[in-house]
């Protein structure tokens, strides 16, 4: 049996959560101690609220007068509402809590039942119940209950980086799928932005949006996390990522937007992408053979059908990429014009790997042989510099072994990198050459 405590001032906001799954008969009350209960299940949120103002000091050192508990038995655990009663009762009196007021709820809005407890922590005196060490206290008893009637040991599921990344389960812990989820996420994969961040999300029914605001006269930035359908379709209440834990929120992600920049490397995605997009008829047959070659493509469209965003999440790097990152061919403008007229796909060049000759060479004076390929080679490092291009090699991992060749003037390589000055000059020398072609002026 695992137990969730959390501390907090608002009573009446535990009230109204646990009132808004009875009312919509995902809940029922099981018993109280030292509050109001007519017997029906239901809660007067009012009423509670009242007997648990009356038991309220007028005045107290506690920042947080309130304690809201849920008790998880093992799935396989199907316990009667008496035996719910039961644990409420004897783990609150282990806990401390047998002469305080507090409500007992039973939870059915998922297959795991479960209950949650609201109970106050302060005396009548102004003196709040000790909250040291409560995860350890509660551990014990929880295990403690396990044996003395027979449950299963329930642990509460470790996050490790093998483990599989499912589409959200509306039978399921809504809660704990998004906790788990968003962990595994951060710990996987790299991205730079909130669209990144939600591209990588939406393949698993995720969606989160930034809060900003003021409260109190305070600004506060946040996340909000949402479980959807296949459709984007929220289907469940918010989630503050505070709930969820420090991971998830917007520090957090913030810092994996920085260390992601130091990290990403487009060249393996561009690489691929630009291989499947040469071998691809339309976007049908795009798609699909991104997918056969582990990378998803998300689109986000408008209103009227346009393609507004195109992103690429690769899970062999496990890198998260917006189109425009890789390059104009592959953005969401691009792959616009190129679904809805085939003859608008992009032409993106592809790097044909070099052949190995090295089986080839004959034995003999190493030396004499390295003399001679060293001089073979600043002969056409002299030569190339005449025209203001570096020399190329072809090792393995080169930085330019995407490097496109211009039509028509083989000379002159592009690097990684777009270089104006450059570019500049192989225009120059374009020119050059028409000149010579046509003659000299009269």
């Amino acid at each position: 049996m695992v137990a969730k405590i959390s501390l907090g001032n608002s009573l009446y906001g535990s009230l109204v959560y646990n009132g808004e799954k009875i009312n919509k008969e995902h809940g029922r009350v099981l018993d109280t101690n030292k509050i109001y209960n007519d017997g029906s299940g239901k809660i007067n949120i009012h009423r509670v609220f009242e007997d648990f103002q009356r038991w309220m000091p007028q005045s107290t050192k506690a920042e947080k007068t309130m304690m809201h508990i849920s008790l998880n038995p093992h799935p396989d655990d199907r316990l009667s509402e008496s035996q719910y009663i039961q644990l409420a009762h004897e783990y609150m009196e282990k806990m401390g809590f047998g002469d305080m007021p507090y409500l007992v709820v039973k939870h059915e809005d998922i297959d795991r039942h479960h209950i949650h407890i609201v109970a106050l922590r302060v005396r009548p005196d102004g003196s709040a119940i000790d909250s040291k060490n409560n995860y350890y206290r509660s551990k014990e008893i929880t295990r403690e209950l396990e044996k003395k009637y027979g449950l299963h040991t329930a642990e509460r599921q470790k996050i490790t980086p093998d483990m599989p990344l499912t589409k959200i389960d509306p039978a399921g812990d809504i809660k704990r799928q998004v906790a788990n989820t968003v962990k595994m996420v951060g710990m996987r994969y790299k991205f730079q932005t909130i669209g990144e961040y939600n591209a990588i999300l939406s393949l698993y029914n995720i969606r989160c949006e930034e809060a900003d605001g003021r409260v109190n006269g305070r600004e506060y930035h946040g996340l909000v996390y949402f479980a959807t359908d296949d459709n984007g379709k929220t289907i469940a209440s918010p989630i503050k990522a505070s709930r969820l834990g420090k991971f998830a929120g917007r520090e957090a992600i913030s810092q994996r937007y920085e260390r992601a920049k130091e990290k990403i490397d487009v060249k393996p995605t561009k690489r691929m992408v630009s291989e499947i997009m040469a071998q691809s008829s339309g976007k049908d047959d795009f798609i699909a053979g991104l997918k056969e070659n582990n990378i998803d493509l998300v689109l986000r469209y408008t209103e009227d059908g346009r393609i507004y965003g195109a992103t690429y999440i690769d899970h062999n790097t496990k890198t998260v990429l917006n189109g425009s990152r890789l390059g104009k061919d592959f953005s969401a403008n691009a792959l616009d014009r190129w679904f809805k007229n085939p003859t608008e796909k992009p032409v993106v060049p592809i790097h044909q790997p070099q052949p190995d000759n090295s089986n080839n060479r004959t034995t003999g004076d190493s030396s004499q042989q390295n003399g001679q390929n060293q001089g073979q080679h600043q002969g056409q490092q002299q030569s190339q510099s005449q025209y203001g291009n570096a020399p190329q090699t072809h090792s393995q991992g080169n930085d330019f072994d995407n490097a496109p060749t211009l039509p028509g003037l083989d000379l002159f390589q592009v690097g990684p990198g777009y270089d104006p000055e450059e570019e500049a000059f192989i225009r120059a020398m374009r020119r050059r050459k028409k000149k010579k072609r046509r003659g000299p002026s009269l």
